[in-house]
């Protein structure tokens, strides 16, 4: 699966998935760009390179335009987008005004749209792809992160009718993560007892490591798969142990 002088653009991949996302892209060849609105603690780099960082925030509609058409003139082309940017923090809908929420469906369902409308025009002189960072929250209730579950939902939606629209010259596909051991995993599921608590409901035992994530992205951007356009590609270990099984005491061994 090898990019060599292919030109990726991570959104948010200056840390977490990003990062894992943008190294893969590296150590598959291709000349990557990151954005987000900090630049990193320390540059995304492997053996094969380094990642350009670029500052943007991508509710600036203008500046997003700007920022894919200098890519594009930098370095002659624009083959792939990769929409990771995003996430939210946890708040229950009756704890937060409606303005609040809308925040969250800005960053992860409008921001993506943003991006992708603004690479378009590149993407489609190189026959390129959108590979779309979406959640399993998109498909199940999410107490607690309501607002970026429906955004999520949305964003997979957004990318079949993408990939039906930008065809044949674009692919579009989606990425449906499950739990990623990230460097901020303890946010969300407390310390390494809670992470390998949490680790102990999926099916494969364990989170996803952010360069997983990464390699399933480069796959959906290679000429491997040509011909796979507007789907969803579940990475999520299996998915969850269904919580009746657990409760349930029939044919349990004693």
């Amino acid at each position: 699966m090898e990019l060599d002088g292919r030109v990726v653009v991570v959104t948010g991949g200056t840390r977490g998935v990003g990062a894992g996302v943008a190294a893969a892209f590296l150590d598959a060849g291709a000349r990557v760009v990151v954005c987000a609105r900090r630049p990193p603690e320390r540059p995304v780099a492997t053996a094969r390179g380094a990642a350009e960082f670029a500052p943007l925030d991508l509710r600036d509609p203008a500046a997003v335009q700007a920022f894919f058409d200098s890519v594009a003139a930098r370095h002659g082309r624009l083959d792939h987008l990769v929409n990771n940017a995003g996430g939210t923090p946890y708040r229950l809908l009756g704890e937060g005004e409606a303005e609040r929420h809308a925040r969250v469906l800005e960053l992860n369902l409008t921001a993506p749209l943003t991006a992708s409308l603004a690479a378009r025009p590149h993407l489609h002189a190189a026959r390129g792809s959108v590979v779309m960072i979406g959640s399993v929250s998109g498909s199940r209730p999410s107490p607690g992160t309501a607002a970026y579950g429906a955004a999520k939902a949305g964003l997979e939606h957004l990318a079949r009718s993408m990939a039906v629209e930008w065809a044949p010259e674009v692919r579009v596909n989606s990425l449906v993560l499950g739990m990623v051991h990230t460097e901020l995993a303890h946010l969300h599921y407390g310390d390494e007892q809670g992470v390998a608590a949490v680790a102990g409901t999926v099916p494969l035992g364990r989170l996803a490591r952010p360069y997983e994530v990464g390699e399933a992205a480069v796959f959906l951007a290679s000429d491997r798969a040509g011909y796979i356009s507007g789907a969803s590609l579940l990475l999520h270990g299996g998915g969850e142990r269904p919580a009746f099984l657990t409760a349930a005491t029939v044919n349990k061994e004693q």
